[in-house]
């Protein structure tokens, strides 16, 4: 099992950004952060490189439960997605919440992140198909 899911896309880096975030929202996630990689290694480094962003998405809900279920499981929150350009395309790349799951090996944790895995994928598979389906955000 790996730790991340990934689709790659034919579009710049700033349209893809955009895309990634609304196929997250249609999912129940919302952008709690935003870093942008960068910026950062420019300003505290000096160094150049393509366009990377990590934003924090998190789904209110699911990581209720997930909170309520393991308190401790706050140290997977929020899931990582980072847009990032790659010789024209764009990477979408998503921490594949199944990881926390066999970490923690809590069983519910496990259905709460079997569900959110879902909503990861259905978000991803949404960025590379013209229809998509989306749960509605407080789908439980």
């Amino acid at each position: 099992m790996g730790y991340a899911r990934m689709v790659t896309l034919d579009e710049r880096f700033e349209e893809a950004v955009t895309k990634v975030k609304e196929a997250f929202k249609d999912q129940g996630f919302g952008a709690l952060t935003e870093i942008d990689v960068q910026a950062t290694l420019r300003e505290k480094l000096g160094t150049e490189m393509e366009p990377y962003l990590i934003i924090g998405a998190c789904n209110p809900q699911l990581a209720h439960r997930a909170i309520g279920a393991v308190p401790a499981v706050g140290v997977f929150l929020p899931c990582n997605v980072v847009v990032r350009a790659d010789a024209g395309r764009t990477v979408v790349e998503a921490m594949d919440p199944d990881i926390m799951a066999k970490v923690i090996a809590d069983p519910v944790l496990e259905s709460i992140a079997a569900e959110a895995s879902g909503r990861v994928q259905a978000a991803l598979d949404s960025l590379t198909s013209k229809s998509s389906t989306s749960l509605p955000p407080d789908h439980e």
